[in-house]
């Protein structure tokens, strides 16, 4: 499925911090291909789900990890894409032409393709299709006993993350590495960061500010450029960032790296309840996604945490956070992430690519025997986006358990090409209710 990332997206993630730098040079001095110290370690078959541009990132990144790997299968619902990402990975490995084998009768096209690609013999998925179909794949790929690279957000509504959290325990009972596209986790600085946090370099916490404003992501096309025939299915798949149902939105779609930090320095714990206000000030056409929420998170401890983003052409961009501490305040913005008082700190380790790390960590716990396992986490900032999205789309007061326990099932059931699939109206605080 096309999962393609704005340029944009990635550049902003990027540039907000001096630590991350491309390349897997740095990775590799820092954590050595397991496979070189164990030659006789078996072949990795790593399936790959969802070939947009994230997701053939994340195959590279998953082809650099380990020296004994390689691509054996390929999904994706159109074949346009999955030949386009075939075609920059093969071209990206051309010295290790070895890596990507993926035979024409293991490159599966269609809905039901992640079936297929779970099928073909692979040990290890990467799930990148947009997240409306992260929970039905995941399940399927902890059912068939596979180690799992899953982009984030983890789902789109409280169903599937209920369904994601069910996973979670198969996977760790079956011992299945399951490591999320949660990046900033991966990334040396920020850990050292919230790890002085925890630490008590600030005090007890008790207020976070995160920023996410940036430029839209994949910005709807005009209804009139939609192509005789295309049915309802196929559009919304195509445009897939402009529907609540397929990305969840801005805020948990995109500001869930934001979201995530909050949740890291509250070491995980979720809030109580929240509060959000939020709307669309630039038409979208027949897309049904807010351009901009503010939430505010209030946690059992007293702390408060706001959470502010925004997608807007020509406005002021930022991606930061701030804390403030009973003895100090921190911050994290296009430095880097530093401490400001009581004593001045900011980082000066090895840098790393974030991005590589994810792969290069979760190859060496399967080959250690030692799989980590992002599960728990992953869930708790996705639900925590999800949480200020309702709270936004409704204006009522939401708690954790509300959030937890919603019907609200925005993903529908089956889905086939030649379906109806009416676009459900924008929501309307005050009028749209919570369900």
């Amino acid at each position: 499925m096309n999962t393609t990332d704005s340029s944009s997206r990635r550049s902003f993630l990027k540039t907000s911090s001096a630590a991350v730098v491309g390349g897997a040079l740095a990775s590799e001095l820092a954590f050595p291909h397991i496979a070189k110290s164990a030659p006789n370690s078996s072949k990795l078959k790593i399936g790959f789900i969802g070939c947009g541009g994230r997701g053939t990132g994340a195959a590279a990144q998953a082809l650099n990890a380990d020296s004994n790997v390689e691509l054996w299968a390929m999904g994706d619902v159109f074949e346009n894409q999955l030949q386009r990402s075939l075609t920059t990975l093969q071209t990206e490995n051309k010295n290790t032409p070895d890596k990507v084998n993926v035979a024409r009768e293991r490159q599966f096209v269609g809905l039901d393709a992640y079936e297929k690609v779970l099928k073909s013999g692979v040990d290890i998925v990467i799930l990148t299709t947009p997240p409306g179909f992260r929970p039905l794949h995941f399940k399927a790929a902890v059912e068939m006993g596979k180690h799992i690279f899953l982009e984030k957000p983890m789902a789109t509504d409280a169903p599937g993350i209920r369904s994601v959290m069910a996973s979670v325990v198969e996977a760790k009972k079956k011992q299945l590495a399951v490591v999320a596209g949660f990046c900033w986790r991966y990334d040396y600085a920020r850990r050292e960061f919230y790890k002085r946090i925890h630490a008590g370099a600030i005090g007890d916490l008790c207020h976070i500010q995160s920023t996410y404003l940036t430029s839209p992501v994949k910005p709807m096309p005009a209804k009139e450029t939609r192509p005789a025939g295309m049915s309802d299915v196929e559009w919304q798949v195509r445009n897939w960032y402009n529907f609540v149902w397929t990305c969840g939105d801005g805020l948990v779609e995109q500001a869930v790296h934001s979201v995530d930090k909050i949740s890291w320095a509250m070491k995980d714990v979720p809030p109580l309840r929240c509060t959000a206000v939020g709307g669309r000030q630039v038409p979208n056409h027949e897309g049904n996604i807010y351009d901009h929420i503010q939430v505010s998170y209030e946690y059992a401890n007293g702390v408060r945490a706001t959470m502010a983003q925004r997608q807007t052409v020509g406005c002021f961009n930022q991606n930061a956070d701030f804390l403030i501490g009973t003895k100090g305040h921190a911050q994290i913005h296009r430095r880097g992430p530093e401490i400001v008082t009581p004593e001045a700190w900011r980082y000066t380790g090895a840098a790393n690519n974030m991005y590589q790390t994810e792969h290069d960590e979760m190859y060496q716990s399967i080959r250690a025997g030692k799989p980590l396992n992002d599960g728990d986490r992953m869930c708790t900032s996705t639900l925590l986006a999800i949480m200020g999205r309702m709270a936004a789309y409704t204006g009522q007061e939401v708690t954790w358990e509300m959030a937890l326990n919603s019907k609200e099932s925005l993903v529908p059931e089956k889905l086939d090409w030649s379906q109806p699939l009416p676009i459900a109206p924008m929501a309307i605080p005050g009028r749209t209710k919570f369900i």
